[in-house]
């Protein structure tokens, strides 16, 4: 019997043929625009039916609370203070508290791991729902001040300043209710930072500033959807500053940008775990 090396065997494992093919070349990495896109139309699709309902309740709340504060304003500052805080707090009522409680309950259901074996980045994630949470809040409040303006006698022409109010307060928003729910070690809690959340957007956006204590009024400063409100409501005035009006946008912005950020953080954070 002749013994015969094992790597020279034809159909040996430890063959080597020189014209062996080498390892096979990944794919390309997921872009963010496009899996953006994707994980918008997807969350906007699953979401339209149940939030819809939820969106006429956040309406209704900001509307009644404008019909209540009437009696107790009759115009000037504190009228425009209240017209752009309830027409931000739809904003807040969907993009923080609905969101908050949408990513407690989807680490608590273990959903994370689905969306950690997509090939799509972190970021992705986040911003695509943030946004179709987001998305939602249109059209209540453009009605919330459209009405807000009517009962109070406010001027309607400068309303298109919403283009730009909405998003950056949604963005600032959502980032901070998602990364609530996503840093909650349970859904329930997440649950209630989102309604805490909600009810200090409440108080301190839909208030006058100028009745509240100095220790209040810091509050506010540090809530993100403080600088919606005011971008908002200078634009009521006879003869907007608008160089102000762009100063509380950018703020808004930054803030979006950095409560983003610490959203996705909290996202990886949560779905290594």
């Amino acid at each position: 019997m002749s013994v015969v090396p094992a790597d020279v065997l034809p159909g040996s494992a430890l063959a080597a043929p020189e014209n062996a093919p080498g390892p096979a070349e990944l794919g390309p990495r997921a872009r963010l625009w496009p899996s953006l896109a994707a994980v918008y139309r997807a969350q906007l699709s699953r979401a339209r039916v149940a939030r819809i309902p939820l969106l006429f309740v956040a309406t209704f709340q900001s509307i009644g609370i404008m019909i209540l504060m009437r009696g107790v304003v009759d115009g000037g500052g504190e009228a425009r203070a209240v017209v752009a805080g309830a027409s931000v707090l739809v904003v807040a009522f969907v993009a923080l508290n609905l969101l908050a409680q949408y990513f407690g309950q989807l680490r608590a259901s273990g959903g994370l791991d689905h969306y950690a074996t997509l090939p799509v980045p972190p970021a992705a994630v986040v911003l695509g729902a943030a946004g179709a949470y987001a998305s939602f809040t249109v059209p209540g409040t453009v009605v919330t001040a459209v009405f807000g303006c009517v009962l109070f006698g406010l001027p309607l022409a400068h309303l298109w300043v919403l283009v730009a109010v909405i998003p950056l307060a949604g963005a600032a928003l959502a980032g901070l209710g998602a990364a609530l729910g996503l840093l909650a070690p349970r859904p329930e809690l997440a649950t209630l930072l989102g309604q805490l959340g909600m009810s200090a957007a409440l108080l301190l956006g839909v208030l006058p500033a100028d009745r509240m204590p100095e220790v209040v009024r810091l509050a506010r400063d540090l809530l993100p959807s403080t600088y919606g409100v005011e971008a908002f409501a200078r634009t009521f005035g006879p003869h907007p500053d608008w160089a102000f009006v762009l100063g509380d946008l950018a703020v808004c912005g930054m803030v979006g940008v950095v409560s983003l950020a610490v959203a996705t953080w909290a996202y990886r954070r949560a779905a290594v775990r």
